[in-house]
């Protein structure tokens, strides 16, 4: 509830006085659209006198400049039916003030004892901030544009690289096939292996959602689910699961640590089943966050083979995973009780891992 205003005299000065503080343009018109009164800052906008101003039409100031179809559809049309109106846009070329977007806030005031009414029409200049916008729209437009042209010469990129490195493997099982050795034949055939894991990486890498971060399990069950159709035969089958936390991890350690999975589940696929069992199984897992991780690779074969342990000779995916390990600057550990259970831990994890491990596989 306001105060009573004592009398007419003291209610119309605190009125002008309230007019003439208004930081914004501020007209006040009767019902026909004369101005009855404006504030100081409207003059000083404007560039416009009060004897030019006080006592005329709103559309016969200057010279008729104020003839606007958007004012007179504002004052005519809306406010009547709605008695308020907020925020409607004009790009105008306003006298004294050039080209300009103004955003009009008017109000119909009905008082009780008149049937006469006054409108309230105020100018909020947003110039500046349609420019900023505009040039904001086409900052955007152009980095879209940027990030589609970058996102199409990186799928021209990884299409080469994959023909790159078909064009590797074939040509080393063609050598393979070309020489009467079977000690080199053994080499190229591995050295084909290497290409195409590396290939098979590239392509789950790529497939997935994003460039700088990479989601492990849908990764690495894409990644396992390829090798097990490409390596798994019916008549010797291996049962091959993931289990992985939901984790994300930058797109060069998934890089990294898909070539180790790859490597050790080949190892693992070739030599851990000599004999074909009902019951064979290897499993990789993944734990922790994306700073500090352990993976696992685990099979209940013959547990002989132990060729990845730090410091003992092998062949080149030995050579492989020990640097790849080296370049997460993690450790690896190795247990070869009822089968192989190889766990690479990265950060935290790594400098609590002891040297060696007898306690029974998982």
């Amino acid at each position: 509830m306001t105060r009573p205003i004592p009398g007419i005299v003291d209610a119309q000065t605190l009125a002008e006085a309230i007019v003439d503080t208004i930081h914004e343009p501020l007209l006040v018109l009767d019902e026909h659209f004369t101005v009855l009164a404006a504030s100081r800052s409207f003059y000083e906008t404007f560039r416009v006198e009060p004897q030019a101003t006080l006592g005329r039409l709103l559309y016969a100031l200057g010279e008729g400049q104020w003839d606007i179809p958007a004012l007179r559809l504002l004052l005519e049309t809306i406010i009547p039916q709605h008695t308020a109106m907020d925020g409607f846009e004009v790009d105008y070329d306003f006298p004294g003030l050039g080209r300009r977007t103004m955003l009009l806030n008017a109000r119909n005031v009905i008082y009780a004892t008149s049937p006469r009414t006054t409108i309230l029409l105020a100018f909020t200049d947003v110039t500046a901030r349609r420019l900023i916008e505009r040039e904001r729209a086409v900052l955007l437009e152009r980095t879209e544009a940027l990030l589609q042209q970058k996102q199409v010469l990186l799928q021209e990129m990884q299409h080469r690289v994959a023909n790159s490195l078909q064009i590797i493997a074939s040509i080393l099982m063609l050598k393979a096939r070309a020489v009467n050795s079977e000690e080199t034949r053994f080499h190229l055939k591995d050295a084909h292996q290497r290409v195409i894991s590396v290939a098979e990486v590239q392509s789950h890498l790529h497939a997935s959602e994003g460039v700088d971060r990479i989601e492990v399990g849908p990764y690495l069950n894409k990644l396992c689910a390829s090798l097990a159709a490409s390596m798994i035969s019916d008549h010797r089958p291996i049962a091959l699961t993931v289990l992985a936390d939901h984790v994300y991890i930058r797109s060069d350690k998934a890089v990294s640590v898909g070539l180790i999975v790859t490597e050790l589940v080949i190892n693992a696929i070739k030599y851990a089943f000599p004999i074909a069992r009902a019951d064979a199984r290897i499993m990789v897992t993944f734990k922790g966050d994306a700073d500090d991780w352990e993976l696992c690779v685990i099979d209940n074969g013959i547990g002989q083979v132990a060729a990845f342990a730090p410091g003992k000779p092998g062949g080149l995916g030995t050579v492989i995973v020990q640097a790849l390990v080296k370049q997460l600057d993690g450790r690896m550990a190795i247990i070869t009780d009822h089968g192989v259970h190889v766990s690479i831990r990265t950060g935290r994890l790594a400098l609590a891992l002891p040297e060696t491990h007898d306690e029974p596989k998982v």
